[in-house]
């Protein structure tokens, strides 16, 4: 008889914006999310200039301090005017240790005067057995829309009350937080990383693999 391991995983982030997100779009299939910080495990450095790299480092830097596969969120906005910027540095736009207000105060200044206001997110999931898993599983999404010059909504966080999307007439900020779970960055990779952790490891959303007692 084949004996079920829980399914429990180490998420490799203190945004506690992006746990609160990803625990939600965990939450289907039935997998137990540990926040690092529960565990001891102090973030990974992230000095590298794409989202997949810092995404691997951190997820393998969690898998190896935590002994659990884990998974690494590393996502950030994206202006076209700004060639590709704040992109990793993102969360620290204004400066290490800076926040929401003020990295969207120096995104607001460096895009004035600027016609072309188009931005995207992007999030790259990444997902480890192990620090020696030789097939992480990677997963990308991406949300379009543009920079707005004033803040709307007071949901989300990090760029969102700036984030305006055409197609729904709103910010980001302005939509219900499941909403936003089924339209956003961190919504299109996880559907993706899903998808795949059903067929390779085969954790998909509903226990219906027992066999047997």
């Amino acid at each position: 008889m084949t004996h079920m391991h829980p399914r429990r995983l180490v998420l490799a982030s203190d945004n506690a914006g992006k746990l609160a997100e990803l625990q939600a779009l965990l939450e289907p299939l039935q997998i137990e999310v540990l926040p690092q910080r529960l565990l001891g495990v102090v973030g990974a450095v992230e000095p590298h200039s794409t989202f997949l790299e810092n995404a691997l480092a951190k997820a393998r830097h969690a898998a190896q301090a935590s002994g659990l596969p884990a998974l690494a969120d590393d996502s950030g906005l994206c202006c076209v005017a700004l060639n590709g910027s704040p992109g990793v540095r993102s969360a620290r736009f204004a400066g290490d240790g800076a926040g929401d207000a003020q990295n969207n105060a120096q995104l607001v200044a460096r895009l004035a005067g600027i016609e072309d206001r188009r931005a995207h997110y992007v999030c790259l999931l990444v997902a480890m057995r192990s620090p020696q898993d030789p097939e992480p599983i990677v997963a990308e999404g991406r949300w379009f829309g543009r920079i707005v010059t004033e803040p709307r909504g007071t949901n989300g966080f990090g760029y969102d009350p700036y984030f305006w999307v055409d197609e729904l007439g709103a910010t980001a900020a302005e939509l219900a937080p499941q909403q936003k779970n089924s339209l956003s960055h961190r919504a299109q990779a996880m559907r993706h990383l899903s998808s795949t952790l059903a067929a390779r490891w085969s954790w998909g959303p509903s226990p219906s693999r027992e066999r047997g007692g």
